[in-house]
């Protein structure tokens, strides 16, 4: 019987996830990061953080109890105050090697926020596992698990993506800056954001008892989520204003016909042309055609904003170069 309930745990604590995971990829309308990348951060997320979370926050609370001998004092400071910066810090340190190592897929506030999210979603899969196996199955069977599936993916499934994305945002500004000091203070303030969201929810179920805890947290974590998704809405409008006033130049100079300008600048006029390419066997050129545009006037805007132009110049050209050379293969 054990062995059914391991596996329940694996299917409920990971397939939730994984459709999370395509949401946020998903989101991504116009530049979509490489899968390797993602694929990469939600392994992190799911092996690295989450283990080496569990070992620290073990080890921890160990000697909190040791030392005080408290049970509920070691409960509440490991989640309130150990918990949060351990985990933030732990999936953080993904974001900071796509940041310093895969520079240039990090052009704009979403891929912040994407690379982010992906990674506290992986450590959420393997977190669940755990709860839902532990204190759902162990304490009542499949109908335990059942219960802390709708608990950790219903009620609270957005609240590691949503800690961890305001370390993505803290990245994603230092990148988009030349000014030293945001460069600095920005992703400080990112993982400072990330400690005291999850430490506040944490905190929260220790406040309140019950029903109560459920309720009070559900609407604090939903109005954190819905406040972040219009967040993310205005930079899909932001990008797509970037792809609408850089790329007009490039009509101009030829490099692209103005009925392909008028796709880019639509993620719906992209979306049929992909599929449209489906039935022409063109569907590869015509995917990597869109997203260099995307590229193209992201790294163009960072031109504009930016004083160290020197290599976005040379990525500008060999991006006109590559849209110019497969411009005459995409219809539209």
């Amino acid at each position: 019987m054990q062995i059914v309930g391991i596996l329940l745990s694996i299917l409920f604590g990971f397939v939730p996830m994984l459709a999370f995971a395509f949401a946020m990829y998903w989101t991504d309308r116009y530049e979509k990061e490489p899968i390797k990348l993602l694929g990469g951060v939600f392994l992190w997320g799911a092996v690295v953080a989450a283990g080496g979370a569990f070992i620290l926050n073990t080890s921890l609370g160990l000697g909190i109890f040791l030392f005080t001998g408290s049970e509920a004092f070691t409960e509440i400071s490991t989640s309130s105050a150990i918990a949060p910066v351990i985990e933030e810090s732990l999936k953080g340190i993904a974001c900071l090697i796509v940041f310093f190592f895969f520079r240039r897929e990090f052009d704009s506030i979403l891929d912040g926020i994407v690379y982010a999210a992906i990674t506290a979603i992986g450590f959420a899969a393997t977190e669940n596992v755990y709860y839902l196996y532990t204190y759902g199955f162990q304490e009542e069977g499949v109908s335990g698990i059942l219960w802390m599936f709708f608990i950790r993916v219903i009620l609270v499934g957005w609240q590691h993506p949503f800690y961890t994305s305001f370390i993505g945002i803290g990245l994603a500004v230092a990148r988009l800056n030349s000014h030293q000091v945001i460069k600095f203070l920005a992703p400080i303030t990112g993982w400072g954001l990330a400690v005291f969201t999850h430490s506040f929810h944490n905190t929260i179920s220790h406040l309140f008892e019950g029903i109560e805890s459920y309720v009070v947290g559900m609407v604090l974590d939903w109005s954190g989520w819905i406040a972040m998704a219009i967040f993310i809405l205005w930079a899909l409008y932001r990008e797509q204003r970037w792809i609408i006033t850089q790329l007009g130049e490039e009509v101009g100079k030829g490099i692209i016909t103005p009925m392909q300008y008028k796709t880019a600048c639509s993620a719906r006029a992209q979306t049929i042309a992909r599929l449209h390419s489906l039935f022409s066997k063109n569907y590869r050129l015509t995917d990597r055609f869109y997203r260099l545009t995307a590229e193209l006037a992201y790294k163009k805007q960072q031109v504009a904003s930016m004083d160290e132009q020197e290599g976005f110049y040379l990525e500008v050209d060999h991006l006109r170069t590559e849209l110019g050379s497969l411009s005459s293969q995409i219809s539209a």
